[in-house]
């Protein structure tokens, strides 16, 4: 399952720009950086060649050419989840492919692979329906989707890949399908929770839920009661109905446009929430987090679906982060307190932001289809997210997960994993060998990139 290995320096990449409309560019064209610079500027995203498609016939051109040239393909559509170390041949980026259908009478949408979460919420809202988006509206919708697609009405609704109909994907054969539960079934399974192992997805179909408002946002306490609020939240989300998903973070921001004077230059806490309810069924379920210590900003209200990103509160811009996770199995009061020993107040973290989901609720149950998704059975997710310039950042976050280890178990959340090695971690031994066949069949040269991990 593996093509014969040819020196990038000797393909003829023009080859490539002859049969394709988009642009192919190499290392010193001037729009190579453009096209390959990831979100993650920490990254060194350095393929041998990018192809920035026009349309799926483009993506079927570029595998078909990689396939006859020895080399591997690696796709990107937003750059969220860059690995340099499966970006060093041919990257095929999907920006480009920016299709979007919002199809209200029936409540559901199509997406090309390049559109982001925004234009679909944005698409969607005048008819009270929203998607299962991501904890910010700037992620791309494929990457996002093909890993799981863990979002913050996760506990309400489920995943992304619970709602998908349709995939329209190029397989590592070269070949352009429309995949259903009916149609090429054991790709679809695949393709849902393994990312880009088994193609090039060009676009997405998927319900939407009829979501108008919601009640939440980010309530902020100061680092100093961190304890007290950490222990508040523990007893209060173990209460919590499928109505309601939240998590809580540690942030230490910079002084800079966009954050709040009172936030920045401190250790700061944020417990998020959101209830897919009543606003008043919602605020009275709020008021004992409310009440756990002084709140320094309270942005938790009645809020049209559009309003999402006020919840997790992340940044936009292009960041150069070091990132390492985890799932857990319990949060008691021991794991609060080794987290807390390695980022609560007085103590110098190199981190900007340290979160805990809650998961469980519809997160836990499978969807209608079975998918490659094998960590249902976590009930949190542990995030550490640090700037990677800062000295001792990674040593920083493997102690956290060290601290973490009693409670750590199950498999990771693919899109929560930052190493091609920590692959294989998030599927059990059932998704992946269905997932190695999968690969025989769609791609027996073994052309993509990311189902090399898992020979």
């Amino acid at each position: 399952m593996t093509i014969a290995q040819t020196s990038p320096a000797a393909v003829p990449f023009a080859e490539l720009d002859a049969l394709t409309i988009g642009t192919v560019a190499v290392p010193g064209d001037r729009a190579y950086d453009a096209l390959t610079s990831p979100w993650n500027v920490a990254v060194p995203v350095r393929p041998a060649a990018v192809l920035a498609a026009h349309d799926a016939q483009d993506v079927v051109e570029a595998v078909q050419f990689a396939a006859r040239h020895g080399i591997r393909v690696t796709p990107q559509a937003t750059g969220h989840g860059p690995m340099a170390d499966l970006t060093t041949e041919l990257l095929v980026t999907t920006k480009e492919l920016d299709e979007v259908v919002v199809h209200s009478e029936e409540g559901w949408a199509r997406a090309g692979a390049g559109v982001k979460w925004l234009a679909v919420v944005e698409a969607a809202a005048p008819h009270g329906l929203a998607p299962l988006s991501g904890s910010i509206t700037d992620v791309g919708i494929v990457g996002y989707t093909t890993g799981g697609g863990l979002g913050p009405m996760a506990r309400t609704y489920g995943l992304a890949i619970d709602q998908v109909r349709a995939i329209e994907v190029v397989t590592g054969d070269g070949v352009l399908r429309r995949v259903t539960p009916t149609e090429h079934p054991e790709l679809f399974f695949a393709l849902r929770g393994a990312k880009g192992m088994l193609g090039i997805v060009t676009a997405i179909e998927f319900d939407l839920v009829r979501q108008p408002r919601f009640y939440g946002g980010s309530l902020w306490f100061d680092g100093a009661d961190a304890p007290a609020v950490i222990d508040a939240w523990r007893a209060w989300s173990a209460e919590l109905p499928e109505e309601g998903t939240t998590s809580f973070a540690l942030f230490q921001l910079p002084a800079m446009d966009g954050v709040p004077p009172m936030l920045a230059g401190r250790l700061t806490l944020s417990v998020r929430y959101v209830w897919t309810g009543s606003a008043e069924d919602g605020e009275r379920r709020f008021a004992a987090m409310r009440a756990a210590a002084p709140v320094i900003l309270d942005d938790v209200a009645d809020k049209p679906y559009t309003a999402i990103d006020s919840v997790h509160t992340d940044p936009l811009d292009p960041t150069p982060a070091y990132e390492a996770g985890q799932v857990l199995t319990d949060f008691p009061a021991e794991a609060a307190a080794a987290l807390l020993a390695l980022t609560g107040p007085g103590v110098a973290s190199p981190q900007i932001l340290v979160e805990v989901r809650q998961l469980g609720g519809a997160f836990a149950r499978p969807g209608e289809h079975p998918a490659a998704f094998a960590s249902r059975a976590a009930a949190y997710s542990l995030l550490v997210v640090g700037i990677s310039e800062i000295p001792g950042v990674e040593d920083h976050a493997a102690a956290i997960l060290d601290a973490m280890a009693p409670w750590v178990g199950g498999n990771r959340l693919p899109n929560f994993t930052f190493t091609p090695e920590e692959y294989v971690d998030a599927y059990d031994e059932v998704t992946l060998a269905r997932l190695r066949r999968a690969l025989r069949t769609y791609d027996p040269e073994g052309v993509m990139t990311i189902g090399g991990v898992l020979s």
